[in-house]
């Protein structure tokens, strides 16, 4: 096995990847190792300048410059003054070819494809010879280091630091566009369609008996409001099944109770059958909301 399995180039300022080697390499710690890789890229503004990630037989080494990031997964039976020498001759080599303002300005993944040669013959010599040809950087780089060890991160700081970087909660179920509902089935359909009637009905009886509350019987102010509550409350179920948020179960249940209690509050205005129909679909509505669940996200184990 190469001593230096894969070089990655990506932007500091977003993650954007500019540059890859070629993967001759397919166990499953080094693909485990480019996810991370991945991860890392996410999250650079909240890393040092100079860093490792620890594996079991690869660890990952970056070191970051003028808003550019070098990473590299490298074995580890090879030293980690080794593996900071070659990322900073892979920086000397970049830094080289292109300006800053180039790296500033690419919009699309991998821009610089014909850095990927360079990388490869890097690696290649590495990999070959054991070393730079110049052994004086490597005792300069070695005694720096031993001045100045880089940080050794852990995955957790890791994962952190990618969901702060992208405005995410410490949460395996946080609301955002990137959730995503399972489909709606033809029963929560029909409990849309039931819940949109609901709210219909108490609204048009809520605003039938505005008019004959304030010239008449103000003590009747409760019914409109009872009237009103429930069809914003049926309104709110629509919205709970269709688009996901937090604390569903909660809100699902907090709905119901009112719902129930506007119902029985309005016990005389509305017959038995007419209750228990308005009842019966809030309580289906519910089961519905609790049982649709969020889709299952392939992992994106690329680079």
């Amino acid at each position: 096995m190469s001593l230096i399995l894969f070089a990655f180039v990506a932007r500091v300022r977003d993650g954007l990847p500019l540059s890859a080697s070629t993967d001759f390499e397919h166990n499953k710690e080094l693909q485990e190792r480019k996810r991370q890789l991945k991860t890392i890229s996410k999250a650079l503004a909240f890393f040092p300048q100079r860093g490792t990630v620890k594996g079991h037989e690869l660890n990952i080494h970056f070191i970051s410059s003028d808003g550019v990031s070098y990473m590299a997964v490298c074995s580890s039976r090879l030293p980690a003054a080794m593996a900071f020498c070659f990322l900073e001759d892979l920086r000397w080599e970049f830094t080289a070819c292109f300006d800053s303002t180039t790296v500033a300005l690419a919009t699309r993944p991998y821009p610089f494809l014909e850095f990927d040669s360079v990388i490869q013959k890097m690696k290649h010599h590495y990999s070959q010879s054991g070393g730079p040809s110049l052994g004086s950087s490597l005792v300069e780089l070695q005694e720096e280091l031993k001045a100045r060890p880089p940080p050794v991160l852990n995955l957790e700081d890791m994962e952190l630091s990618n969901g702060t970087a992208n405005g995410h909660v410490d949460s395996p179920a946080g609301s955002g566009p990137n959730q995503r509902l399972e489909p709606v089935t033809a029963p929560g359909i029909l409990s849309l369609v039931l819940n949109i009637m609901c709210a219909a009905l108490n609204l048009i009886r809520g605003v039938h008996l505005i008019e004959y509350t304030f010239q008449d019987d103000y003590e009747g102010i409760w019914n409109v409001i009872a009237f009103l509550t429930a069809f914003i409350c049926c309104l709110c179920q629509c919205y709970l099944y269709v688009f996901y948020t937090s604390l569903k179960k909660l809100k699902s249940f907090t709905l119901l109770t009112l719902i129930i209690l506007c119902n029985v509050f309005l016990y005389g205005l509305r017959n038995t059958w007419q209750l228990t129909f308005h009842i019966a679909v809030a309580s289906v509505s519910t089961c519905l909301i609790l049982s649709r669940k969020l889709q299952e996200r392939m992992a994106d184990c690329g680079v």
